[in-house]
């Protein structure tokens, strides 16, 4: 059989590493989270099965937020020992399968929030691991967008999706189209060209969770 890289792991320890570096206080790119909430949030994400349905259930949020909140009081470098280590409720391979992109994520979450960032270049595995993941989240995203947009990423594909009508396109490398459809369409490095009403649409949308 292939062998699986496991990317999951090294955007972990790399997102623990710039937690270090930049503090507890530091901006990141979630409204309202500090890296000590942001830290909150992975730990109760990978570890508290009984909190973390307000993560995608609105009518379970308050208790989320209130179980966060009490993680992030914990002292930091248990905070960061604990982002560190593998997330008890992802064993294994599911580890990968539900965290490479996660960790991805909210690893430029925090690059991003910092002045002079700049994107970095990915193994080729792993944007065309994106790329393969995009083509259904455009669809989800974008599926109320009042145009046929075309999302291309060179090299990897297009896929159309949106509604039907005027034409739309959004193009840029895999890890750039990702963060514009999770929301942090002001911090990616990508081309959007239609028509304005429909653009400033896209740029302002919430998407992602």
């Amino acid at each position: 059989m292939p062998t699986v890289t496991r990317f999951a792991p090294a955007e972990r320890a790399a997102l623990a590493d710039l937690l270090a570096a930049v503090g507890p206080d530091a901006p990141t790119l979630c409204a309202g989270w500090t890296t000590r909430d942001l830290a909150a949030h992975l730990v109760l994400r990978g570890s508290r099965a009984d909190a973390a349905g307000g993560i995608l259930v609105r009518a379970l949020a308050a208790r989320t937020r209130r179980v966060q909140a009490s993680i992030a009081e914990r002292p930091w470098e248990r905070l960061l020992a604990q982002v560190r280590r593998r997330p008890p409720l992802f064993p294994g391979l599911f580890d990968e399968a539900a965290n490479r992109t996660e960790y991805f994520v909210h690893h430029e979450d925090v690059r991003r929030a910092q002045p002079g960032w700049e994107p970095r270049t990915l193994p080729a595995e792993l944007s065309a691991l994106f790329w393969a993941g995009l083509r259904w989240r455009a669809r989800l995203a974008l599926r109320r967008t009042p145009a046929r947009v075309t999302v291309t990423a060179p090299g990897y594909g297009s896929v159309l999706v949106g509604r039907g009508g005027a034409q739309v396109t959004l193009s840029g490398e895999p890890q750039e189209l990702l963060l514009f459809l999770y929301g942090r369409q002001p911090h990616t490095r990508v081309a959007l060209d239609g028509p304005p009403a429909i653009v400033d649409r896209m740029r302002g949308a919430r998407y992602g969770i």
